[in-house]
């Protein structure tokens, strides 16, 4: 929105007293944030959570020297102004994406923030006259390339080989307890168990359109079922597999998905070119099934291929046999 259209300051009509009580409010925020992750990091990624840690402190000591400075040229009271309260000024993601970050994202997060308050106030001198407002902002600017700098320095310190390899570990293995196992489960459940009544109904009627609407009910409806299942069969506290609503929808969607590979052909209305071509779907989605579990499970693949394509054949068998019957 044009700042000439909503209530926010425009940052060339702030005082040098409001631009020193601006920093002083973002050096507070910026802190928060930084203890917010580190709170939320500290249980599964200690060294990551420390470095988080010394940068809200680093925050708080360059807080106090502005607060200081302000009492000298202002005096005792400092007007609340925030971010959000200025037009063009830059916005802080909100802390609660925390849960959707991974955490190499998380990571990159420190340096970017110090970088863009850099950024803010080097372009924000440019475009001042008054020779001290400029010194101002210049000598702002320079803290926040101290801070920037500083960042690096603790990430060497804290964010050694051996721990970033020990939490890139913990956070695949977060990511296969709650992602990949239920997604996987809900694939092999919608791919398998859908194959007897879509290729029974299509042998039985020998019509796409009702073949196609009965692969479509058993495959919503599957997923539906495997959804609340996997959500309410553990709440992740203890086994740490993660958030049950998370792991819901993985197996919900997945399993959707897997029935409707081989329901959405029928809708080609010839019936042979309909089956030809849902019996490919079939194959790749069960090769596909066996290639996941040898790349997330560790499964040996010829294994999880006499598992998943013999298994799968076999109820496709019965669904075209029964069909047939």
């Amino acid at each position: 929105m044009p700042a000439f259209l909503s209530n926010k300051m425009h940052f060339r009509d702030l005082s040098e007293a409001e631009i020193l009580a601006l920093a002083i409010s973002s050096e507070e925020d910026d802190g928060r944030i930084y203890r917010n992750f580190a709170a939320r990091l500290q249980k599964d990624y200690p060294s990551t959570a420390a470095m988080f840690m010394d940068m809200a402190a680093e925050e708080d000591r360059h807080r106090q020297s502005l607060i200081a400075l302000y009492r000298i040229r202002f005096g005792q009271s400092i007007p609340l102004i925030r971010r959000a309260h200025v037009a063009g000024f830059y916005d802080r993601k909100p802390e609660w994406l925390l849960d959707q970050l991974s955490l190499s994202r998380v990571r990159e997060i420190l340096s970017e923030m110090e970088y863009e308050s850099r950024s803010f106030y080097e372009k924000a001198a440019t475009r001042v006259t008054d020779a001290e407002t400029r010194r101002l902002l210049g000598d702002l600017a320079a803290a926040e390339a101290g801070h920037e700098k500083r960042a690096g320095e603790l990430a060497q310190l804290h964010l050694t080989d051996e721990a970033l390899a020990e939490e890139d570990h913990h956070e695949r293995r977060q990511f296969i307890l709650t992602w990949v196992q239920p997604g996987l489960a809900g694939l092999m459940d919608g791919s398998v168990s859908t194959l007897a009544p879509i290729f029974a109904a299509a042998f039985a009627t020998g019509d796409t359109w009702s073949t196609f609407l009965v692969g479509l009910a058993a495959s919503v409806g599957a997923g539906i079922s495997m959804g609340f299942t996997e959500a309410a069969s553990d709440d992740g506290e203890l086994s740490g597999r993660g958030s049950p609503v998370k792991r819901g929808i993985a197996s919900g969607v997945m399993t959707t998905l897997g029935g409707l590979g081989h329901a959405l052909p029928y809708l080609i209305p010839d019936f042979w070119t309909a089956t030809t071509i849902a019996v490919v779907v079939v194959f790749i989605e069960l090769w596909a099934i066996a290639w996941i579990q040898n790349r997330f499970m560790q499964t040996p693949f010829w294994r999880a291929a006499l598992q998943v394509v013999l298994g799968g054949g076999l109820v496709l068998a019965a669904g075209i046999l029964i069909g047939s019957g």
